[in-house]
């Protein structure tokens, strides 16, 4: 396969910029419309379609080149930068507005939009994209839409970008399809659980509190200085910063583990925003930000589900206290919860503990794909290895 070192420039028939914030006021939005993107639709290599929105078509037929549609690269300029994602021909919506922090690039016939947002997501192209970033206030690229176009990538013919392309999209979508059964999933299993324990509820089971099916451990932070992200040491979660869908994602390690959770306790953010929840998938040793929920019994998934139906409870511990909210372990303890006979918690298990498996098993292949992508990733753009004998 052979490469061939390119400007930006020579690959892209298009750079336009967000609008200026002031033509997209908060008086701008409406119900429904016209999609406005934000950092949340950037997360990954597709567009994420959740979190919009709106402005009518008229206010986006005024910002122009501000419209971004299928087939076109989105870049963030200001803010979170790195992130550089394409739009699919399949998206739901046939044009989007960008934001004032974002840029839109629209490929030629040189090169995939799909193989351009690929190799910018390798350690060598988000160093390329990152080059001028200033640090000074809002994390910003200088020039961006200028300095963009000088940088140099290695591409290689149509033929072998199509056959790379295929192999990481096979790839992406199986991790997507995963990630939808996993939210399936987890809507049935509450949607279970308010049938039995919300909606039915009997005049045999008892008024209690948490603590009474479930032991708590709240989090105590180890010194800073015994991080590091070398995978030293013990797996280490401050608060919900690192938390998935449903596991949390390793970052650091500590070498002098405070407070541990095992494997598949709930794990709580105890600091704002108190209650947003996940599960260990290891032990880990957690910090101030979280509590670890283990039931006392081994109604494991009883008690994560109690947990999600508390949310509403939990939010008013949001905005509580001097600087932001919070909830001690004695609140959380005596959180008020109903508490069904244990023939009705083994019945809910028999019926959901293996859902909650599934997750989990759903979860591990994810991890594996992702291993798989991100070790072919730099080798396929570097041309380390070919695509020759790839057959899909």
């Amino acid at each position: 396969m052979k490469f061939e070192t390119m400007k930006i420039a020579d690959l892209v028939s298009e750079i336009s910029m967000g609008p200026f914030g002031s033509n997209i006021k908060v008086e701008c939005f409406v119900e429904e419309g016209i999609p406005v993107l934000n950092g949340s639709n950037l997360d990954g290599f597709t567009l994420k379609e959740d979190s919009f929105r709106y402005v009518t078509e008229e206010k986006a037929d005024s910002l122009g080149k501000a419209n971004a549609h299928r087939g076109d690269v989105v870049i963030t300029h200001r803010g979170t930068l790195g992130q550089i994602v394409f739009i699919p021909q399949d998206s739901l919506h046939d044009r989007y507005v960008i934001s004032q922090s974002q840029f839109r690039v629209k490929c030629n016939e040189k090169i995939l939009p799909e193989y351009l947002v690929y190799y910018f997501h390798t350690r060598i192209g988000q160093h390329k994209l990152l080059s001028n970033a200033s640090q000074v206030g809002v994390p910003a690229l200088a020039r961006a839409s200028t300095t963009f176009q000088t940088i140099e990538i290695e591409v290689p013919d149509l033929e072998s970008q199509r056959k790379i392309v295929r192999l990481l999209e096979t790839i992406r979508q199986k991790v997507e399809v995963n990630n939808a059964i996993n939210e399936n999933l987890q809507e049935q299993a509450q949607a279970i659980y308010a049938k039995m324990f919300i909606q039915n509820i009997s005049d045999q089971w008892s008024g209690g509190v948490l603590s009474d099916v479930a032991d708590i451990t709240m989090g105590q932070s180890p010194k800073g200085d015994t991080y590091n992200e070398d995978g030293v040491g013990t797996v280490f979660f401050q608060g919900r910063g690192e938390f998935g869908f449903r596991f949390p994602t390793r970052r650091l390690f500590t070498t002098d583990p405070k407070r541990m959770a095992q494997s598949n306790d709930v794990l709580m953010s105890v600091r704002a925003p108190v209650g947003d929840l996940n599960v260990a998938y290891e032990p880990c040793c957690i910090g101030r930000g979280l509590g670890a929920i283990r039931s006392k019994d081994s109604h494991q998934s009883f008690v994560l589900y109690t947990v999600f139906s508390l949310r509403e409870k939990l939010d008013m511990f949001n905005g509580e206290g001097t600087v932001f909210g919070s909830i001690n372990r004695e609140a959380l303890n005596s959180m008020p919860i109903i508490i069904p006979t244990k023939e009705e918690m083994n019945r809910f298990e028999e019926i959901v503990a293996p859902m909650d498996a599934a997750i989990r098993n759903n979860y591990e292949e994810i991890c594996r794909l992702e291993t798989i992508r991100d070790s072919l990733l730099p080798r396929l753009m570097s041309g380390a290895l070919g695509v020759s004998d790839i057959d899909l």
